[in-house]
This record gives C-alpha cells, structure tokens and sequence, in this order.
C-alpha cells in the first residue's frame, strides 16, 4: 500500500460565465469527463460540490477562473488519465473555452495517503510554483518529483 498519493490541483480562466452559450461544449461534457476520472485506476478523490463538479467552487478574486483538485494513488496514474485516451481528447479543445493564465494552472504535490487536501493548499502549490519553480513540495509533468521517503519525512509532509 502506497504511503503517498500525487495531489494535483488545475485552474482555467473560462472565456465567459459557464452558463454562457461559448462554455456550452466545455460544460457539456463535464458530468462525462468526471466520470471518467472517478472511474479511472488509480483515482482516489476530486473536489466537487452536492452537484458533482467543483465550478461553483470561488478561490480567486476573478469568478471566471475555476478549479479541479484531485487525488492520485501514483503520478503514472494521473499523467495516464491526463494524457490519454477521452480525457486528452478534451484537453485539446481547452483554448475554445479558455483564456491563457499568467503564472501557473497546474501543480502537483505528494499527501500522505489518506489525506485530502484543501483548496488553500492548492493555491499555494500554484504560489510555490510561481515563486520557486518545480520543487519537491510543488512541481509539474515536465519536472516531476519521486514521492517523498517515508522513513525520512517520518510520515509527514511540510507545508
């Protein structure tokens, strides 16, 4: 049983209100592309509200930019999901209904198992990211980081 699991958090500026006939195709195929997240090995947890999404979820200043945090068993199975398959298929359509961010949009991070992140966390791995570049405590697919030795962070993750 793993002792760490790959948290990773994305953001995306939608180019109108959700609700707006531009973010239709996005929006549409939400419910499927969750769906398939759950489903997919390796898959843990995702942040969602009582509706099942997390695009009712506000982080930031600007309401257009929305969030997805999931949880991992391992970083093979989330670059999996990311970049194969269904999934991939809608990552390419992304610049039709998103704006590019200044800064980062994705970071990932190692948990202990067991542990389910916060929205703050999140942020602050897309901070850490920004101000520091790939680390140990927040990185990318393109510098990825092995998940921690346990015997000797003793079980624990710093902030």
């Amino acid at each position: 049983m793993a002792t760490f699991h790959l948290a990773q958090v994305n953001i995306a500026k939608a180019k109108a209100p959700l609700d707006s006939p531009v973010m239709k195709g996005f929006t549409d195929q939400l419910d499927y592309i969750n769906n398939l997240a759950d489903n997919s090995p390796g898959f843990v947890w995702r942040l969602q509200t009582d509706e099942g999404d997390a695009t009712d979820i506000s982080v930031f200043d600007d309401e257009l930019i929305i969030i997805n945090m999931s949880v991992w068993q391992s970083y093979e199975d989330l670059k999996r999901y990311i970049y194969s398959g269904e999934h991939l298929t809608v990552l390419k359509q992304k610049k039709a209904w998103f704006d590019k961010l200044e800064g980062s949009h994705l970071a990932l991070w190692w948990i202990p198992a067991g542990y389910i992140p916060t929205v703050t966390e999140g942020r602050q791995a897309l901070e850490l990211l920004d101000t520091r570049g790939s680390t140990e405590k927040s990185f990318t697919f393109a510098k990825p980081y092995p998940a921690p030795d346990f015997a000797l962070k003793k079980g624990c993750v710093d902030a």
